[in-house]
């Protein structure tokens, strides 16, 4: 079989710097992979602890609801034997950046109706009516936060394509994280695995968990598709 390997812009020299500069820092494994002309490992860091780190506001542990601010919200719920569950709050600032507000994680073995007993708590001291989360355990999730007088959205997204889209956020600088050493961990040690055909699949390491990194690219995620919606809606103003 004959390989020819080699940048796109060595095969096809009109395409615009701009094009491949702007594809690498949205996501540089999958730029390089495209427009440089790199093969693809089969499995490899999705995030680097530089990048985390960049967006990480060191001694921020938490911040206050404020008057004024409208806040976010999303669960990575679990059964309460085996994963913890978890909750983040954010808000956009007027700059279109996505800031990390709150972080609440309850490991296991736990009462899921007293966890969302007190997520509930959380959320109405933001003034959050309405929380997203993914279709783990169906009705289960959902009718314990309607009692609780919180809506339950479920993802359009699944978490794989969550993470997909929190890369470009990140690497832009268009996140505010809180310092919470669990959550930096765990988005360090997301994978990206590339199967047969190209497609990509980002999930925990073997024997790691991405409960806290799952909540908070949820709520970050949201926070960036609105900013973008409000960009494109605006009215022209000539």
């Amino acid at each position: 079989i004959l390989i020819a390997k080699g940048a796109s812009r060595t095969f096809n020299p009109s395409l615009p710097q701009r094009v491949v500069d702007r594809a690498i820092e949205r996501d540089p494994a999958a730029a390089s992979a495209e427009y440089l002309g790199e093969f693809r490992s089969d499995i490899e860091a999705l995030l680097t602890a530089e990048a985390v780190e960049a967006v990480v506001s060191k001694g921020v542990y938490e911040r206050a609801p404020a008057r004024g601010v409208t806040y976010t919200a999303f669960v990575d719920p679990s059964g309460g034997s085996a994963d913890a569950m978890t909750l983040a709050v954010g808000h956009r600032e007027p700059s279109g950046a996505a800031i990390l507000d709150a972080v609440r994680v309850r490991q296991p073995p736990f009462s899921p109706e007293a966890v969302v007993t007190d997520f509930a708590e959380t959320l109405r001291s933001y003034g959050v009516s309405k929380v997203t989360g993914d279709r783990y355990g169906g009705e289960w999730c959902r009718e314990p936060f309607r009692k609780r007088g919180i809506a339950y959205d479920l993802s359009e997204k699944p978490k794989s394509d969550l993470y997909r889209d929190f890369v470009p956020v990140v690497n832009a600088g268009q996140v505010a994280l809180l310092d919470h050493q669990v959550l930096t961990t765990q988005l360090i040690g997301l994978e990206r695995r590339t199967a047969r055909g190209g497609r990509d699949s980002i999930d925990h390491a073997p024997g790691a968990h991405d409960d806290v990194a799952n909540a908070v690219a949820g709520v970050v995620v949201g926070l960036a598709a609105a900013r973008r919606n409000t960009i494109t809606t605006q009215p022209l103003r000539i």
